[in-house]
């Protein structure tokens, strides 16, 4: 009998929900965990060193922004972070990969052709 009868899960589902071209907030996401925890509220921000993760976060008493959930490794952040990433940069390609398409112009029918008709 096989050990693993389930269907593998990915690590990390990433879901890009908008892109924002202007300001440091560039994209918000939110991200389901082995099938088994979803995080939403995930932002791509632009800092001074490029892009970085930003997760849900909440304004303490002392004015710090704590995070509410996060990676407990380093390991784990840099995996995270990364995955984040790459949906965001697939996003960005997969939407101008668009943009392309409604930009390039129909090919023409030619003349010659017969048009079928219908009955």
């Amino acid at each position: 009998m096989p050990k693993n009868t389930t269907p593998a899960v990915p690590k990390y589902d990433v879901k890009i929900h908008s892109i924002r071209p202007e300001g440091s907030c560039k994209a918000t996401a939110s991200a389901n965990i082995h099938g088994d925890f979803a995080v939403r509220g995930i932002k791509i921000m632009e800092g001074s060193k490029g892009l970085f993760v930003s997760m849900p976060s909440y304004k303490s008493g002392n004015g710090e922004y704590r995070d509410i959930c996060f990676p407990c490794t380093k390991e784990t952040k840099a995996e995270f972070d990364k995955t984040v990433l790459d949906a965001y940069q697939q996003a960005l390609t997969q939407g101008q990969t668009a943009v392309q398409k409604q930009k390039s112009p129909e090919p023409q029918q030619e003349q010659n052709q017969p048009v079928m008709g219908g009955m």
